[in-house]
């Protein structure tokens, strides 16, 4: 079993191993998965529609 400080000292010397994106990727790969959620989105908002109204028009509603 190893003690929580060597633990965290462990932690540590990986977190110096770490390499943070810059700001400008950080904020395009942000603007990615926001595009990607919208369009997933609008395709799931369109498909439930399309299948509403067929549904509703086979169930004569």
């Amino acid at each position: 079993m190893i003690s929580p400080v060597t633990y965290l000292k462990h932690v540590r010397e990986e977190f110096a191993h770490i390499v943070w994106p810059t700001n400008r990727t950080a904020l395009a790969h942000t603007l990615v998965v926001i595009f990607i959620a919208i369009a997933i989105t609008l395709l799931v908002g369109l498909l439930d529609y399309t299948f509403g109204s067929v549904v509703s028009s086979v169930a004569g509603g």
